[in-house]
């Protein structure tokens, strides 16, 4: 059996790091929080296995900015820009949340777009607070300094997986839905190269736009590129999600790719929404709670475990891992090995 790892302990391991490197309190405290998140759902691409390079971006490279505020470029009752300043991602999202939620109070809805900001990890991991207030949540997120994505038909990388994810409330667990424009995501698709392993299908392409399955195609020459989400088949469905992504996150922001960007990061669009401003919160909850029922309730394919809401097995690995622990990938610690050395920080003893 794996060890595993008490949440608190983690989250506060993960803090006193990030806190040594230089990042003020709050921000240490968000992105532990975050990050450990991730891991609790199971995005384990997306949670502490971020933290190295996050540290190496407070302490190399120094493009993430560790301490003060977010610009205001632009204000209106429902609708906000900020210039991020290459602030900790997670701790700009936490904080685009709470101010669209406060804002959703009085105007039923409002949105946040953040231009420079530095990666935001795991975007499920920021939903279940708001829709435990009963309200609705989306987030979308690309990264101006990466292209690893070719438009469907072509074969040279422009944008990046693009993720999405949207927290709906219901009347059990909510639907938290976490997905990309791609097929897979460059966290991913690195860690099967890593590990000298092919990806389950043929989700990337070679240098020529050929369907492979082999992660080191993306450093062939020419370099391959991820799939959009559809692949060969139906990828401009991906292509299109992916380019509408871009438009509320870059475009909003009017700063992007085509722009000089300075490195890792993100361009964010958090987008908040109160039931009670629309159809109320008693229509929305009968709407969803028929929905929910009627899809888990749907007769199995053959062969198959049935219907599964987004976001619900997360949820349960979530409640298990709070109670015995929580499992984390091989890679994680050790990776974070020499930055406990470097700070002085003992690492984390196992339950």
């Amino acid at each position: 059996m794996s060890e595993t790892y008490e949440h608190a302990r983690l989250v506060d391991w993960a803090r006193g790091l990030f806190a040594a490197a230089g990042a003020e309190a709050d921000k240490a405290q968000a992105v532990a929080g975050i990050l450990v998140e991730g891991d609790l759902l199971g995005h384990d691409t997306h949670g502490l296995a971020l933290l190295a390079p996050y540290l190496d971006a407070l302490v190399t490279t120094r493009d993430m900015l560790p301490a003060g505020q977010p610009v205001t470029l632009n204000d209106r009752p429902a609708a906000l820009l900020w210039d991020g300043r290459r602030l900790p991602g997670p701790w700009l999202v936490c904080r685009a949340l709470d101010e669209a939620a406060r804002r959703a109070a009085i105007y039923g809805t409002a949105t946040v777009v953040i231009r420079r900001s530095h990666h935001i990890a795991c975007l499920a991991a920021y939903l279940k607070p708001i829709t435990d207030r009963g309200l609705v949540a989306l987030i979308y997120s690309s990264d101006p300094a990466v292209a690893a994505v070719a438009p469907f038909g072509g074969t040279r990388a422009v944008m990046t997986p693009n993720p999405m994810a949207i927290g709906i409330p219901a009347s059990g667990d909510p639907i938290l839905v976490d997905i990309s424009a791609s097929i897979t995501t460059m966290g991913m698709s690195g860690r099967y190269k890593r590990e000298g392993r092919r990806m389950p299908g043929a989700w990337l392409t070679d240098g020529k736009g050929l369907p492979s399955d082999d992660p080191r195609v993306l450093d062939g020459d020419p370099p391959g590129a991820l799939m959009p989400l559809g692949g060969a088949d139906a990828g401009h469905k991906g292509f299109g999600l992916g380019l509408t992504i871009e438009a509320l996150t870059s475009g909003l922001g009017g700063y992007g790719r085509a722009d000089p960007v300075p490195g890792w990061g993100a361009s964010v669009f958090v987008q908040v929404l109160d039931p009670a401003a629309f159809g109320g919160v008693d229509g929305f909850h009968r709407q969803i709670d028929l929905l929910v029922t009627r899809c888990v309730e749907n007769p199995p394919r053959a062969g198959g475990e049935g219907v599964r809401m987004p976001g619900h097995r997360g949820l349960q690995r979530r409640r298990s891992q709070l109670a015995s622990g929580i499992a984390l990938h091989p890679s994680i610690l050790p990776s974070l090995k020499p930055w406990a050395e470097r700070f002085g920080i003992a690492m984390p003893s196992p339950r």
